[in-house]
């Protein structure tokens, strides 16, 4: 009897705090299922966002999944996507290893490190345009010929420029998150490889790395589905040009709908990126097994 007391007490104890989840599920409906079905409603529709809405079957669909443009467009998206983690991936780790120490000199450039953070991307956007003037930018100010050229006008490089402005903002971001996950890598296992004889390289990487599995999981998702994203760098930086050399999936989207006043096609190419979003970060998310939420000490 006193243990069936003691088992409807501990229920009792804990039914109110499901309650707690109701504002958060809210939040989500209201801000994300609610958009998202107006969005694939508004796929199947004729709208150029000022009159009526018109249902028009597959006619949008049809247009966008037949316009060269939508391609290229998700050439140069998955393009960002390949190039920025490239560039992010192995620096963003390096660095969180590195500021994780405790030595004070770290401990001041980490502060150096985290300054991008600070910044938006459109004001970073403007500054880097203002640095690559060929005519009044940093080139010409320093008088090195080498930096004296079109960066954003060239087709060649403007890509390689964007994954360079990228990196520079959101490498910080990722050396906080590997940073933390560092810190949390007991000093016992590495006291143990040390008693083995590993020297620093091989605590690296047979210590630090297998520890920061899921660490790397969680930031390579943020970077992947972060890089479907990069509208408003994109858009102050090069807007898209020269030509379609830097025309994002989220950059054709906006210029469909505002530009060209074509909600419809707009909706299905928001459709579209969602479901790439949904895609990569599944996958990603399996690298990590099926149980997700297991030690990483186990079988350290």
């Amino acid at each position: 009897m006193a243990s069936m007391i003691s088992t409807r007490r501990r229920a009792l104890s804990r039914g109110p705090s499901g309650w707690l989840a109701v504002p958060a599920l809210v939040f989500f409906l209201v801000f994300a299922v609610i958009p998202l079905v107006g969005v694939l409603f508004l796929s199947f529709t004729s709208w150029d966002g000022l009159g009526e809405i018109r249902l028009d079957g597959m006619s949008s669909w049809a247009a966008v999944l037949t316009d060269p443009v939508t391609g290229n467009a998700l050439v140069v998206t998955a393009k960002i996507i390949v190039f920025s983690f490239i560039a992010q991936a192995p620096i963003s780790l390096l660095l969180g290893v590195f500021t994780s120490g405790a030595q004070k000199y770290r401990a001041a450039l980490a502060v150096l490190y985290f300054v991008p953070l600070l910044l938006s991307s459109a004001a970073v956007a403007i500054a880097f345009k203002a640095l690559l003037d060929p005519n009044f930018g940093m080139g010409p100010g320093l008088g090195i010929p080498a930096l004296t050229q079109d960066w954003l006008g060239n087709s060649d490089l403007v890509l390689f420029v964007v994954v360079f402005v990228i990196a520079w903002q959101f490498v910080p971001f990722h050396t906080l998150i590997y940073q933390g996950g560092v810190r949390q890598i007991p000093a016992s296992l590495y006291e143990a490889a040390q008693i083995d004889g590993a020297g620093r390289i091989k605590q690296f990487f047979h210590v630090t790395l297998p520890q920061l599995k899921y660490t790397m999981i969680t930031s390579s998702t943020l970077m992947v589905v972060g890089s479907l994203a990069y509208f408003d760098l994109v858009f102050v930086l090069t807007a898209g040009g020269p030509g379609y050399s830097t025309r994002l999936l989220p950059l054709h989207m906006y210029l469909t709908g505002f530009k060209a006043n074509d909600m419809g096609a707009a909706s299905a190419l928001g459709v579209i990126l969602v479901v790439i979003g949904l895609v990569l970060a599944l996958l990603l998310q399996r690298l990590g097994g099926r149980n997700r939420s297991a030690s990483q000490l186990e079988g350290a």
